[in-house]
């Protein structure tokens, strides 16, 4: 028999600075008649990632450092941390079975301005023109966002997915927002491998940002335009000239819903129109894990 018998070396560590995780660690020596392989030392033993600690059970064994000290000992030295974020829901050292992270960030982003709040509060939204009812071309204003970035392990890269939903909006509720207030900008991928209780795993470390905006991300356009139905007819639209007389507009002017013109001086309603595919989000990324 290789190994004759093993025993902890004490005193055991522990240290914790403050703001910091705190840390711990062990050792054992195994003696052996013949050398044995670190794979078998850690064995007989019997601790292996993600193990508790004996005394804080908070902490889960993340390292294992083999050292042979002569012919016949052989000395395991473990350390101990804070399990990474998710593991409150099961502690995986298998990377491929660890829960997703979810993780948010705000900001700004700069959108066309086409309306603005009239008056104190914010229930009266017009339309942002001039006196005379024109739209102002270029202006732009910022708008909150809140980015959402889903981080978790795959087997495999996820191609099919990335091209269904990057650029798409979600087709319903999805967390706090209504349909089309969710947009999926891209899915990142890079190729990672972890050794896992003398095993390697090679796998996909896969990141996907979803950004949220209150106002949803259809375009909303001014409906306006240079020309306007009669009947079954479309004929360029027209302003009173020098003597009262109709002349064409040299700038596009407010349309009603069923393509007619409006009357002079009448605002521009603002018209919203979804440019992006919508798909079912929950579907494709889930809850968060809390």
């Amino acid at each position: 028999m290789s190994v004759v018998s093993y025993r902890e070396v004490l005193p055991r560590t522990f240290s914790h600075k403050l703001g910091e995780p705190p840390r711990a660690g062990t050792k054992w020596v195994i003696t052996v008649s013949e050398p044995i392989s670190h794979q078998t030392a850690i064995d007989t033993i019997g601790i292996v990632h993600g193990s508790a600690h004996p005394e804080y059970a908070y902490l889960v064994c993340t390292d294992a450092q083999v050292n042979e000290l002569d012919r016949h000992h052989v000395e395991i030295a473990y350390s101990y941390e804070v399990p990474p974020p998710g593991a409150e829901f099961g502690f995986q050292p298998n990377p491929l079975a660890r829960p997703d992270v979810w993780s948010f960030s705000t900001g700004g982003a700069e959108v066309p301005a086409v309306r603005y709040y009239n008056g104190s509060g914010n229930g009266d939204i017009k339309s942002l023109v001039n006196s005379a009812g024109d739209m102002f071309e270029g202006v732009t204003a910022l708008e909150a966002e809140v980015r959402l970035t889903i981080s978790g392990n795959r087997a495999t890269f996820p191609s099919a997915t990335a091209a269904a939903v990057t650029n798409a909006v979600n087709d319903g509720t999805f967390l706090w927002g209504a349909a089309h207030t969710w947009q999926c900008s891209g899915i990142t991928g890079s190729q990672a491998s972890e050794v896992v209780n003398g095993l390697l795993v090679n796998y996909w470390q896969v990141g996907a940002e979803l950004v949220f905006r209150a106002s949803g991300h259809s375009l909303r356009l001014p409906d306006v335009g240079f020309n306007y139905l009669d009947g079954s007819s479309k004929k360029p639209v027209t302003v009173t000239g020098p003597a009262g007389l109709a002349v064409a507009a040299t700038a596009p002017q407010p349309l009603n819903s069923n393509g007619t013109q409006k009357s002079a001086g009448s605002a521009p309603d603002i018209l919203t129109r979804r440019v992006y595919p919508e798909v079912n989000f929950t579907a494709y990324f889930g809850v968060p894990p809390f």
